[in-house]
């Protein structure tokens, strides 16, 4: 089999007017409206910091084009996963105040 495509289980359907639905686009809200979250973390990490940076609402390319914005500011790694940009090490502040430079206003520091 060549096409491994997921079509949901769908193998055939007697509806003349029936179409595979290519993937929802998520539409990113704008920064102004995102209301993110900055925190620190340590839990299942082996004692090292990571700054989280939760709550945004829009697509995974979006998310992650954010993620690699903070990662080149503030000169560390990280990840983008499951909604989460992850900055290694601990730049709540500094994450902060790039994100209201960037345009979200509502960003708070949580815990």
């Amino acid at each position: 089999m060549k096409n491994k495509s997921n079509k949901d289980g769908i193998v055939y359907s007697t509806n003349p007017d029936f179409r595979f639905d290519e993937e929802e686009q998520t539409i990113t809200l704008d920064p102004a409206r995102q209301n993110l979250r900055v925190m620190l973390d340590k839990k299942q990490r082996g004692g090292k910091k990571v700054t989280l940076v939760t709550g945004f609402i829009g697509s995974d390319f979006d998310l992650a084009v954010l993620g690699k914005e903070l990662k080149t500011a503030c000169g560390v790694g990280g990840s983008v996963k499951d909604g989460e940009i992850l900055i290694q090490g601990d730049f709540k502040e500094k994450i902060l105040n790039l994100l209201i430079q960037k345009g979200y206003s509502k960003t708070k520091i949580s815990g």
